[in-house]
């Protein structure tokens, strides 16, 4: 392999040249680079970064060989980071600013049953402002390695009294609650009919029945009020079962639309890897690290690392 690698590369180098003016001149042909999903923001790296894909792509059609990076690279990837507390206008402006900076968008946290802070709220239009793309995320009910009790709807309403975040809410009828609270801050927040909320589900050794009622009833509940897209944000270990849940949901009420997920964990995570390669082909974001100190503008931040497919994971490629 490497050697068979190292001749491609040396036939590369000769043809530069060559290949260069052929990958300019499909270029011309069609309009435009050939690529799937937007790339990034830096015009001067998109180019590069485009035609390096673009010889690649015919290396390895002259060659017989598969260009996998370029073939990767063509689906577009974005980098984000989420971190629980707004950083502040400046820090924020800081980061994107940056000369080099990988970082196109941010977890945006609507205030939420496992999610008190309020620190995002009123933030969407500054963040737009400055060139961010938003991924919304919503804490919904989690289990924390328990298995919720089966409550009645009186019982319900006396924990809710003393903690909105509590396993024993986990129910069809809390997940109706949620997504309803979700649309309504969504709402008053000013994003646009159309965005993804990401529905945060943290990881499970196995899925109780009363949490797949859960995130079963969020679904539909947010697929019938039709204001915004359900997504969901869910652990490798469980997003299979997740996906093939909800994907029922989403035919059941007669959308044809794809759910985005943002998935947690997995191997071999870094910046420039696609999303599916955390496993899963459906997996549009990879959240890959997780509470580390990263700094930017010699400002540190901690956060978690993401890789995604969109430049703004709730807004773009949204019918309005």
């Amino acid at each position: 392999m490497a050697a068979t690698y190292r001749t491609v590369r040396s036939w590369v180098r000769a043809h530069f040249v060559e290949l260069a003016t052929a990958a300019l001149a499909m270029g011309w042909a069609c309009g435009r680079t050939a690529v799937t999903e937007p790339l990034p923001q830096n015009e001067q790296r998109s180019a590069a970064a485009n035609l390096a894909a673009t010889v690649g792509q015919v290396a390895a059609a002259v060659t017989g060989q598969q260009a996998k990076f370029a073939n990767n690279y063509e689906k577009g990837r974005y980098v984000g980071f989420d971190t629980h507390t707004y950083p502040g206008h400046a820090t924020m402006a800081a980061w994107k600013k940056a000369p080099g900076s990988p970082y196109s968008w941010v977890g945006f946290y609507l205030p939420s049953p496992c999610h008190a802070d309020r620190s995002w709220m009123g933030k969407r239009d500054t963040l737009t402002a400055m060139g961010w793309g938003l991924a919304v995320v919503y804490v919904g009910q989690q289990t924390w390695g328990k298995v919720p009790r089966r409550t009645t709807a009186e019982q319900r309403a006396e924990i809710r009294k003393r903690n909105r975040c509590a396993t024993d809410l986990i129910s069809a009828e809390e997940g109706i609650k949620n997504a309803d609270d979700a649309t309504a801050v969504a709402k008053s927040e000013g994003f646009a009919p159309g965005a993804v909320i990401f529905l945060d589900l943290e990881r499970m050794e196995t899925i109780p029945a009363q949490m797949e009622e859960y995130y079963r009833a969020w679904t539909r509940r947010m697929l019938q009020l039709g204001q915004f897209q359900p997504g969901y944000y869910a652990h490798e270990h469980n997003a299979q079962q997740i996906y093939d849940d909800v994907v029922q949901e989403f035919k059941a009420a007669g959308s044809n639309a794809e759910p985005r997920f943002w998935i947690a964990g997995g191997k071999g995570f870094h910046e420039g890897k696609a999303p599916q390669d955390v496993g899963y082909a459906f997996a549009g974001m990879w959240q890959g690290v997780i509470d580390v100190a990263r700094s930017v503008a010699n400002i540190k931040l901690p956060v978690d690392v993401n890789v995604g497919s969109w430049e703004s994971p709730s807004e773009s490629g949204i019918g309005q």
